[in-house]
């Protein structure tokens, strides 16, 4: 079967039980986040794993990775053990709002590729519904889980559509966390802003913004700027 494994620089992700398998976002979040001094992170809805995996790779933190689906926990832990950072990584099986619950602990960076289809039709298997649309993690218990989580020095980093970011935008500055970095993805030059990378904190400070082109008039015919942003990860980078 094809595509069940994808080879990066330092590690590979096993995909084979993930409704969700890598994709871009995952790619350009783990690879846009600079926050080299954290000390422990939290991933939420980590999926394969691969966004914990990049983060180990750049910063050296204590990573936890939390997910609610049983087969993305099975694969994370396999993609995780199996690579040279598996002791500063650890996986629970669990949803955000229990771990938010039960947990007093405070994380120095937050990051969650999070399910964001809100209205939308759905998909027929349960797995990739859950990893898709907002039922099971809606953002008021993202931003729930990240308000009780987060360091008050701390930053938090997601990506979403543009539409749906304007919502959660809104509940965060409601809830007085700021957004204080923001780059709008394109995917082609020809092609309208598909994405918002958005990194939000307690301070509230002047707003960083640009924006990334991923490919120019051809697939596969990447930017320097999205080949820089990624060199790290990607083989043929």
């Amino acid at each position: 079967m094809p595509n069940q494994e994808f080879v990066f620089k330092q590690f590979k992700i096993l995909q084979d039980k993930c409704a969700m398998k890598v994709g871009t976002d995952a790619v350009l979040l783990g690879s846009w986040i600079n926050c080299p001094n954290a000390k422990t992170i939290l991933d939420i809805g980590t999926g394969t794993g691969i966004i914990a995996l990049m983060l180990a790779q750049k910063i050296g933190a204590k990573i936890d990775a939390i997910d609610i689906d049983d087969n993305a926990f099975i694969q994370a832990n396999e993609n995780v053990n199996s690579s040279k950072w598996h002791e500063r990584i650890q996986i629970f099986h669990t949803s955000l709002q229990q771990f938010a619950n039960e947990s007093n602990h405070k994380y120095d960076l937050i990051v969650s590729n999070p399910p964001y289809f809100i209205d939308c039709s759905k998909a027929l298997e349960e797995s990739r519904t859950n990893a898709r649309h907002t039922d099971h993690l809606p953002y008021t218990d993202l931003l729930n889980g990240v308000l009780k989580l987060l360091n008050p020095a701390g930053r938090f980093y997601v990506i979403l559509p543009t539409k749906e970011s304007e919502q959660f935008c809104s509940l965060a500055a409601e809830n007085k966390l700021y957004l204080t970095k923001l780059t709008r993805v394109i995917t082609r030059t020809d092609k309208p802003e598909k994405r918002l990378l958005m990194r939000f904190e307690f301070t509230k400070k002047e707003l960083s913004e640009d924006s990334i082109i991923i490919e120019q008039d051809e697939r596969h015919s990447y930017t320097n700027e999205y080949k820089e942003l990624t060199k790290d990860y990607y083989l043929h980078f």
